[in-house]
């Protein structure tokens, strides 16, 4: 993987998970350190993320927690649930993957060998924080240029790389004074090959707050009859007491935009993209629709099928990325 870029996690990397384990009885506790540790090498060192490991948990209908993990198992009992484990988690990652990022140095060693690239580079970043046009700024500037290039470029958040901050005063970047383009330029590829090297003998893996909407949580809501019947009754509902006069697509789109992160579908507030796929989407589906005529509860339900089936085959193919809300 490229350094800096995104590399989504989302359970097909488990399938050679070792499920081989000591021939004696584990607690829940031991089990559960087991697991952990053998996926370890799939979150690239680090620990599974608690939400996760809860998540699957609840796939495997455990409810009290404590008491699993106290909980001793025979063996067999104990290859069943890691066996359990592993399809759970992978289903989990499948219908909510993980997106990382890996900083091994290498976008950043690439950038400092290329002397035009760089100098291209270091110029754009002190004209964005030249903004009185001066022609100088600050030396402890460089953090902010640091944070400006961010994960494109390979450079990790301070937050999650406390040594930038080590790497600042050893080049005295966190001082008093000023800097012009030429002195920035300088400055700024010193602590870029420090932090190169620095990264290159320790990757940092950061895990963003992305989620992604891939189509495949639509899938199981169609799979559902009852909780379709249950959208187009909440929908009815809302129009009869809102008494506006919608047609049904619009009343099925109106209802879909207002419960899209529980659907499994993109808010259309994320990006001007999204908003355009709600109208090819709709636009299909108005086509089809005779003006005036009124559709019973089977005919919505119908509908949202075919909406929902549109929407989960276009995001399967192209996936959306959102922050979490």
């Amino acid at each position: 993987m490229s350094d800096g870029g995104m590399q989504v996690l989302d359970g097909t990397q488990l399938h050679g998970v070792d499920l081989s384990l000591p021939p004696s009885k584990l607690t829940g506790a031991e089990l559960l350190d087991i697991i952990h540790s053998r996926l370890s090498s799939y979150f690239f060192g680090l620990p599974v993320p608690q939400n996760l490991n809860l998540s699957v948990l609840s796939r495997l209908d455990v409810t009290d927690i404590t008491g699993f993990r106290s909980t001793e198992f025979p063996t067999e009992k104990s290859t069943q649930l890691f066996r359990d484990y592993i399809t759970a988690i992978a289903d989990e990652l499948k219908d909510n993957p993980v997106v990382v990022s890996v900083l091994d140095g290498s976008t950043i060693r690439l950038l400092l060998e290329d002397e035009d690239d760089f100098a291209m580079l270091a110029e754009n970043v002190f004209t964005d924080l030249d903004v009185e046009d001066k022609g100088k700024i600050a030396k402890n500037q460089i953090s902010n240029a640091l944070e400006n290039m961010g994960l494109d470029m390979g450079v990790p958040p301070f937050s999650e790389f406390p040594l930038l901050n080590d790497l600042l005063i050893k080049h005295g970047a966190d001082g008093e004074g000023e800097l012009g383009q030429a002195q920035f330029a300088q400055l700024l590829q010193s602590v870029l090959q420090d932090l190169e090297q620095e990264l290159s003998k320790k990757n940092v893996v950061f895990i963003h707050k992305i989620q992604i909407v891939n189509g495949s949580k639509l899938r199981q809501l169609l799979a559902k009859e009852n909780e379709l019947n249950s959208i187009v009754e909440k929908a009815l509902h809302e129009k009869l007491e809102a008494n506006d006069g919608l047609g049904s697509s619009e009343i099925i789109r109106s209802f879909l935009e207002r419960n899209a992160k529980d659907l499994g579908l993109p808010s259309i507030e994320a990006d001007d993209a999204v908003a355009i796929l709600y109208d090819d989407v709709f636009a299909d589906v108005a086509a089809k629709e005779k003006e005036g005529v009124e559709l019973d509860k089977e005919e919505l339900v119908n509908l949202l099928k075919d909406v929902l089936e549109k929407f989960a085959d276009l995001l399967e193919s192209n996936p959306v990325y959102q922050d979490f809300a």
